[in-house]
């Protein structure tokens, strides 16, 4: 792969009466690894990394994270280039292609997006099927595996990448719309061909019988930014677990739909929703700040303070800065005055200035502003996790591409240190105590 240096000099690893040399390599961006591939070959023993936090699963060129620095790129674009230059359409083929695209080829997969936005009507018996307190993402992991009984073409190789990806991006925002419809017990609103593709997805979600929606160009730029900077962020769990399942050769849709059972998780794609949670909590306790701040810092309390630090970023995270900037101009420009955002930046303040925190480098993530904008924009606390699964969708599928791509493709089986009981004696049912 291009980037990829072996290095001259070896790494050691000393054991009892024992030396290894391992290989190392280099990538791109001067992050240096150990090849341990042989190690149980060579050593008999393999390695404990609690939570894969220091081990590399695979070579990529999709994304890159320099938590120490705040550094986030796509294909070697810094996220506040892409985020404020970019829709969601071009990232989606950057990801996906490795290129930002021309003029003519943005114009062919946007047609694309169009022409596949629709769902197979038959669909519509699983959205009548669900209960009608069913979490979206619940629907939305349902749906995706349904995806390959109606479109099962998708286990054959097909030529054209860009109408397999573009398919099921444009599919994905038509199932979440519909499943918030049929949450509401209302009629679904069809996609239509005139409107881009943020654009579509909020008529689709807010039009209704007996109200107009207005489709308002700085909404549409808030949503375009927001999907944007969720589309990738390396080898996170959700992405990780798409890679896992793409290893075992199975298809596009049933990698997807792993990818939004993982970050279905509230310590993942569902921290938005736990931080306008959160939020809430502490209106409801009289915006008792100095509290809540205590809590958090009370080793014996339960209570997190939700949106605060991450589990690479060790500097700002790149896209809070940018999210809380478009957060502040969404709502100016909508004249919406929301006690939540109030609350969130008397939280930032109070945190920021706290030793306790400053010493840790917790410091607000993406998911801390991000539930606020999307309150702006209409969409409830309960969706918030799916509108995350759609902006993080083209990342998947750019990973599920390199991973199923790779001439050196084997199926993911890592180790695990059994801790067991040893050998036992098994003891007939008559003998036991």
């Amino acid at each position: 792969m291009d980037g990829l240096t072996q290095m001259s000099e070896k790494a050691v690893l000393t054991l009892p009466g024992k030396r290894i040399e391992l290989p190392l390599f280099e990538g791109s961006e001067g992050e240096r690894a150990i090849d341990i591939g042989a190690l149980r070959k060579e050593a008999g023993c393999i390695t404990f990394d609690n939570g894969f936090s220091n081990t590399a699963s695979c070579l990529s060129d999709i994304c890159f994270i320099d938590g120490e620095k705040g550094i986030l790129r796509y294909r070697g674009y810094d996220i506040e280039d892409i985020a404020a230059h970019c829709t969601f359409v071009e990232v989606a083929y950057l990801l996906v292609h490795g290129k930002l695209p021309t003029e003519p080829e943005l114009k062919t997969f946007s047609e694309y997006l169009n022409e596949h936005s629709m769902i197979h009507e038959d669909m519509q018996n699983f959205f009548n099927g669900m209960p009608p307190q069913s979490h979206p993402m619940a629907i939305l992991s349902s749906m995706v595996t349904s995806l390959s009984s109606f479109y099962p073409h998708i286990m054959d190789a097909d030529p054209n990448f860009d109408i397999t990806a573009a398919r099921l991006i444009s599919k994905v925002r038509t199932i979440a719309a519909f499943s918030y419809k049929k949450s509401r017990g209302e009629p679904v609103v069809y996609p239509r061909h005139d409107l881009p593709y943020c654009a579509n997805f909020l008529n689709m979600m807010f039009q209704s019988p007996v109200k107009q929606y207005e489709i308002r160009p700085e909404v549409v730029e808030a949503l375009n930014k927001l999907l944007i900077l969720h589309a990738d962020h390396e080898q996170n769990c959700s992405t990780s677990t798409v890679r896992m399942v793409a290893s075992s050769g199975a298809n596009l849709y049933a990698a997807m739909s792993a990818g939004v059972s993982a970050l279905w998780g509230p310590y993942h794609g569902g921290a938005n929703q736990a931080v306008i949670e959160m939020l809430n909590e502490i209106i409801n306790d009289n915006m008792n700040i100095k509290k809540y701040i205590a809590k958090a810092k009370d080793k014996n309390d339960k209570f997190r303070l939700m949106g605060f630090g991450h589990a690479v970023y060790k500097n700002f995270d790149p896209r809070s800065k940018f999210i809380k900037g478009v957060c502040d101009n969404l709502l100016a420009k909508m004249k919406i005055i929301d006690p939540l955002l109030d609350v969130a930046k008397q939280l930032e303040e109070a945190a920021l200035s706290d030793s306790y925190f400053i010493e840790r480098k917790l410091y607000p993530n993406v998911d801390f502003y991000s539930g606020i904008i999307y309150r702006a924009i209409g969409i409830p606390t309960n969706m918030l996790t799916v509108m995350f699964a759609i902006g993080r969708l083209p990342g998947w599928i750019a990973h599920w591409k390199e991973t199923v791509d790779n001439k050196h493709w084997k199926i993911w089986r890592p180790r695990q240190v059994y801790v067991g009981p040893a050998r036992r004696d098994f003891i007939p049912m008559n003998k036991r105590a």
